[in-house]
């Protein structure tokens, strides 16, 4: 079964400004399912529980990032190119410095963060885990389903930042203001989390 966005949920809030355009994200987003689908396919043939229960969910959602990025790359004939692993922004516009995007990812309702809070364009997308026909239980399932895609312009007032004696390290977490800036390109419905009350399973976090 071949995954895809459901495209009556995609808006009409699209506007390229930097060169993306709305296929460019569709095609990311399915590249991103196609792969994963194909990596879990090899290691269930093994005897091993798909991706999401084999990693922790912040490396998962770090994993989706860089293949929407890849297949974004693979459909824009040659309008952007890869930042590289751990480098600003990800994606890197063949024609002009100010269209560099950098995408983020984050599970449910959780809001995108970064290490710092820089200026700039941001493609971002939130992501539940049903099953591989993306229904939803009581409990989460292993298949990545993205169920919003929003874009915009943030600048470092759109993030809170938090630097805690003992933490991982300095994380600038997009705010209300920050999400309400960002416009909706794609919101399902049917995988928004508010709609479904379920416990964790004992996949890490």
């Amino acid at each position: 079964m071949k995954r895809e966005l459901n495209e009556k949920y995609l808006t009409e809030n699209f506007e390229p400004t930097c060169g993306l355009t709305q296929f460019m994200v569709t095609a990311g987003v399915e590249f991103a399912y196609s792969t994963l689908d194909l990596i879990d396919g090899k290691l269930m043939e093994s005897g091993l529980s798909r991706l999401s229960g084999l990693v922790e969910l912040a490396n998962l959602s770090t994993i989706i990032g860089n293949l929407i990025a890849e297949g974004i790359v693979k459909n824009c004939k040659g309008g952007f190119g890869r930042a590289g692993a751990h480098k600003y922004q990800d994606l890197r516009s063949m024609s002009c410095a100010d269209h560099h995007v950098e995408i983020k990812v984050s599970l449910e309702k959780n809001a995108p963060k970064a290490h710092l809070a820089k200026e700039g364009l941001y493609l971002t997308f939130r992501y539940i885990l049903g099953d591989i026909e993306g229904n939803l239980g009581e409990v989460r399932g292993d298949v990545a389903w993205i169920w919003e895609v929003r874009f915009g312009y943030l600048r470092t007032e759109h993030f809170n930042v938090s630097s805690t004696d003992g933490d991982s390290g300095k994380t600038a977490v997009v705010n209300k203001s920050g999400m309400e800036q960002l416009k909706i390109l794609y919101q399902n419905p049917y995988h928004e989390p508010k709609r479904r009350h379920y416990r964790p399973s004992s996949t890490p976090v």
